[in-house]
């Protein structure tokens, strides 16, 4: 019997460090977990007609929330607060991941805060305004617009429905990420930014607050990650600190910039996604080192990052400086019961295991900031991200203004985390009308967009408009739908060689549209990397793991690709285009393994599949197919691709290969001469002729690499039945 290739958590990395499950911190990758007390829990709410109790932070539209009101636009969150009376002295924090859309924050009555925007987080200082060992009462007045479509709002439904209604899903309301409190010291580090893109240290800025951050002292040093090999380079894990540190002064705004080398750099990667612990402890000008002059003590924050760096040079990406492809699988973030909110930390950093138990080395984080939880077990365990914010749905300068206020937030929040390699912005040119091409406004709102975030992040390649009508952007990425496999494969092989710039994309039943890769004649043609990041087709699982197979091999098959994106992971609502179901349990492949597509080899075979379940007709005589091999690793791969039919329907892995059953004898083994694969060179087609299965209605031909070393390095199938013509003969014409 063959051996099967190995599951991806045969070969996971090593995950040390604290776990991200239980009432977690909600900023691990900004650690003051030594001091802070959550507030999430049972709040009263005061919706139109009374007070009802709410779970925080489930947006109030869930059954998770307790209150399941679906277009509620205006509530008030009430609950007692106090401020832990161990921590007088220093200054407490209250702190919001984030509430859709607009919070007025008030503490006995008296307004504190007010934040607009439903995905970024804010922070109210209660110094001053509640007394530690004092109880006061916290509220905050939220109000959600019915109406969405000037405000970014992602996927929400609005009412008036816009053009995205049916791929829309239930709103998201209020309080949806967590509330927590959190001592700082009385001169505190408000911002922390670590970019490890040198590969050889971290560039660290640091924006000081509180009582005196004029001149006050930052150090910087490595606590976690330096010269122990095997530490998952989390807080708390046994990496040890080798003295790498820093101190540096804040000017006269609070502003302290510098940076730390590492003696012996090991680098964040998918296959060692190893992290650093930077302990950054901030004093009051004047203050000795152990803070003896603020009876708090200094402030101290635990920041994770990573040495990696993530460019592109011509039409590739590059990844510490060696080649890479992205094999990503979109994932909207959606729970059946609690919305965008997860159930729980568990549940949250599940969805990346999944992904990766799929074979994908990379997850489209669609038209939503996530947890930091979830992309600090990104970190943690090597998973790559495209991240990108939400945006509304209709274009005017208010819309676009309020899109771009979103960026800086976002950067600042996330961009610090080494497994975010690409930056999104606009998606279908959503909030653009659909029309960059016809408009120089809304291409103007693009370009301003993509300026907007180059100026604040120069480390990460960044997509201006996702799918279509680019104008100012690091990578050309595509959206394509197609149910045809004969025309997806010549509109594929048109876009990879640059014969083709468009396709057909439908935005509504009654509206069929062609498409540009370009919103204007200016922008370049070559040089610049050129992926999917939106692809799938099928209305049944079986037909969705039949279009996986043969698109996704289509898309190996160029070598000019930089990667590619399913759509997607999980079904959210009405949408059923997951390869989970929404509770994200696995559907009716066919027999398929996803990982078998997405490994970093693959078989590519020259054939234009028929039906789901019938790829060519039952042959009888010889069957010879030429097969090709893609190959995204390192080193070369030679072997033989080997062929032998079985019962249709067997999945690799049940039954030797060749064991027809169904009374069929046995078949013998075909095997091809050598091929010889290199790296991200489709190899030259490898002939295996195979006799044909016997007189059965149906089989399936298992093809797979055995390398000169004897192991399965990539495998697929082909399914042989009667091709069965659509049944039109209901049709009648009045």
């Amino acid at each position: 019997m063959t051996s099967a290739l190995p599951r991806p958590d045969a070969v996971r990395p090593d995950t040390s460090g604290p776990d991200t499950s239980g009432p977690a911190y909600p900023r691990p990758d900004r650690d003051r977990s030594g001091r802070w007390t959550s507030l999430d829990g049972t709040w009263d709410l005061d919706v139109p007609g009374g007070t009802v109790p709410v779970t925080v932070p489930f947006a109030w539209e869930t059954a998770a929330s307790g209150v399941g009101r679906t277009w509620l636009e205006r509530a008030t969150y009430r609950r007692a607060i106090t401020v832990p009376a161990a921590w007088a002295g220093a200054r407490a924090v209250l702190c919001f991941g984030a509430v859709h859309h607009r919070a007025v924050v008030r503490v006995d009555g008296v307004q504190v805060a007010e934040h607009v925007g439903g995905s970024t987080p804010f922070e109210v200082d209660l110094d001053g305004v509640l007394a530690p060992g004092v109880t006061g009462t916290l509220e905050v007045e939220v109000h959600a617009p019915a109406d969405k479509r000037a405000i970014p709002h992602g996927k929400q439904r609005s009412i008036p429905r816009d053009d995205y209604d049916g791929v829309s899903f239930t709103p998201t309301s209020g309080i949806w990420q967590p509330v927590w409190l959190e001592a700082r010291g009385r001169t505190y580090a408000a911002r922390v930014a670590v970019r490890g893109d040198s590969l050889t240290g971290f560039d660290v800025a640091v924006d000081v607050a509180g009582d005196a951050p004029a001149g006050a002292v930052v150090t910087v040093e490595v606590t976690a990650g330096s010269g122990a090999a095997g530490s998952g380079g989390a807080a708390g894990s046994d990496g040890g600190g080798t003295g790498e540190r820093v101190e540096l002064v804040a000017d006269g705004a609070g502003a302290a910039s510098g940076r730390i080398e590492i003696a012996e750099p090991r680098l964040w990667s998918p296959a060692d996604p190893h992290l650093y612990v930077l302990t950054v402890t901030t004093r009051a000008a004047g203050d000795d080192a152990a803070g003896t002059a603020d009876a708090a003590g200094p402030d101290v924050v635990a920041i994770t990052g990573g040495l990696r760096r993530i460019d592109r040079r011509g039409e590739h990406l590059y990844l510490n400086d060696e080649r890479i492809y992205l094999r990503g699988v979109l994932d909207q973030g959606y729970w059946p019961d609690s919305g965008l909110t997860a159930p729980d930390v568990d549940t949250l950093v599940a969805d990346l295991e999944h992904a990766r138990d799929l074979g994908y080395n990379l997850v489209r984080k669609h038209i939503k900031l996530e947890d930091p939880r979830w992309l600090h077990h990104a970190d943690r365990t090597g998973m790559l991200v495209w991240a990108e914010p939400p945006a509304p749905s209709r274009f005017s300068p208010e819309a676009a203004g309020a899109f771009e206020e979103q960026v800086a937030p976002m950067v600042e929040r996330d961009g610090n985390h080494p497994s975010i390699v690409i930056w999104g912005l606009y998606n279908e040119e959503w909030g653009l009308d659909w029309d960059i091409p016809g408009s120089t406004d809304r291409a103007d709102a693009a370009v301003r967009a993509y300026d907007t975030l180059r100026a604040l992040d120069d480390t990460r390649p960044i997509v201006e408009n996702s799918g279509w009508a680019h104008v100012r952007t690091d990578l050309v990425d595509w959206h394509y739908y197609d149910e045809d496999p004969a025309a997806w494969a010549a509109n594929v092989a048109a876009l990879a060689d640059g014969t083709g710039e468009d396709f057909p994309v439908r935005l509504a039943a009654d509206f069929l549209a062609r498409k540009s890769l370009y919103g204007s004649a200016d922008h370049p043609r070559t040089g610049v990397p050129v992926l999917n990041s939106e692809y799938g087709a099928g209305f049944t699982s079986l037909e969705r793991s039949w279009h996986l197979r043969w698109q996704t091999q289509e898309l190996r098959r160029h070598d000019r690709f930089a990667g590619y994106v399913y759509t997607e992971l999980t079904d959210v609502e009405h949408e059923m285009a997951g390869l989970l179901d929404v509770d994200r349990r696995p559907k009716d492949r066919g027999g398929l393994e996803p990982r078998d597509m997405n490994a970093e080899t693959v078989l590519v075979v020259d054939l234009i599949p028929a039906h789901a379940g019938a790829d060519l007709p039952v042959p009888d005589a010889d069957l010879s197919l030429d097969v090709h091999v893609s190959h995204h690793g390192p080193g070369v791969v030679r072997g033989r691709v080997r062929a032998a039919w079985a019962p249709a329907g067997t999945p690799f892995g049940e039954g030797e290969p060749g064991d027809v059953a169904r009374g069929g004898a046995a078949t013998t083994r075909a095997e091809s001469d050598t091929v010889e694969a290199k790296p991200f060179v489709l190899s030259p087609a490898a002939r295996v002729t195979v006799p044909p299965p016997g007189p059965v209605p149906s089989a399936r031909l298992h093809l797979w690499l055995v390398d000169d070393g004897g192991a399965v390095r990539a495998r697929t199938f082909v399914d042989a039945a009667p091709i069965e013509e659509p049944n039109r003969r209901g049709e009648r014409w009045v």
